[in-house]
């Protein structure tokens, strides 16, 4: 019986051999060579590893790309886990509506986002975008402005419809935590004299740890991952002068040839290498700091 159980697991185990443990182990033994287009030259150690650094001016570019990275994470955070713990908790006080909320909030899910990308791209365009407009005619012009087209703005743009993308799954998440909490203890609560800042606070907040570390986790990953949606909104090397970007879209360059002119699979692999490790060693640390406190009731 055993046996035909294993089985069922087989397809999905060769699914993840060939496309994820086959390219990481590629990429692994790519980063310690040299190459000359797609062909595989010399053994270079860790050459490739220290030229991300010490190179001008792709040292400048992996420097920038991971402070944006980290700022991406920062705010998406925020937006994603502050905003939807806080949006979920008012879905679960006041339940009117609550089905048309969570509906209207995941809609943006149904599609990807390089069709969101180019979407928001139109809305947030200078000359005939939506936002724009609509500053315009509510009196506001003077907020209005070239938003993916400035260095101060391009960055924090695409963060925002990474935010309002995401959102929805963060509240769902946040909302089915709060349910799965037994109603007795917020009752105790309140009959104790518990106000409902303190409810969310020292209550909520705490029987809400694991849903806290998931999306803290998840949200990391998708903004060290962040490629498609930036490269839909401002192209591939992250526009206007490098601004918006990332990582990901370095390592696109690097790989594919947008990183002066020819292909460096080898600086390629050897950033992508140090991405994957990255970010499975804070993603462990995350896990374990939510972890190491048991939150039970």
């Amino acid at each position: 019986m055993s046996w035909w159980v294993h089985l069922f697991v087989i397809p999905a185990l060769l699914v993840y051999a060939v496309f994820v443990l086959y390219p990481v182990i590629l990429t692994l033994f790519n980063s310690f060579f040299a190459f000359e287009g797609l062909k595989r030259g010399a053994w270079i150690g860790f050459d490739n590893f220290t030229a991300l650094f010490t190179t001008p001016p792709l040292d400048t570019r992996v420097w920038n790309a991971l402070g944006n990275n980290i700022q991406i994470f920062v705010l998406s955070f925020a937006l994603q886990c502050v905003v939807g713990f806080l949006v979920a908790s008012l879905l679960y006080q006041y339940r009117g509506g609550r089905e048309i909320f969570k509906a209207a909030y995941f809609l943006p899910r149904l599609l990807s986002l390089i069709v969101i990308g180019f979407l928001w791209q139109i809305i947030f365009s200078p000359n005939v975008g939506a936002l724009n407009q609509f500053l315009e005619a509510a009196g506001l012009g003077a907020l209005a402005q070239n938003w993916l087209g400035s260095p101060s703005t391009a960055l924090y743009t695409v963060i925002f419809v990474e935010g309002w993308y995401r959102l929805g799954f963060s509240i769902l998440v946040f909302l089915a935590s709060m349910q799965a909490i037994p109603g007795a203890i917020f009752e105790a609560a309140r009959l104790d004299g518990a106000s409902r800042v303190r409810l969310l606070w020292y209550f909520m907040l705490p029987l809400t740890r694991p849903a806290w570390m998931i999306l803290t986790v998840l949200t990391f990953i998708a903004s060290f991952e962040m490629f498609d949606l930036v490269y839909a909104m401002q192209g591939v090397t992250g526009s206007p002068f490098y601004s918006s970007d990332t990582l990901g879209l370095l390592f696109y360059r690097l790989a594919f040839g947008g990183e002066g002119g020819t292909a460096a699979i080898g600086l390629g692999s050897a950033l992508a290498l140090m991405l994957i490790v990255g970010m499975a060693l804070i993603s462990g640390l995350m896990v374990f700091f939510f972890t190491r406190k048991r939150v039970e009731w």
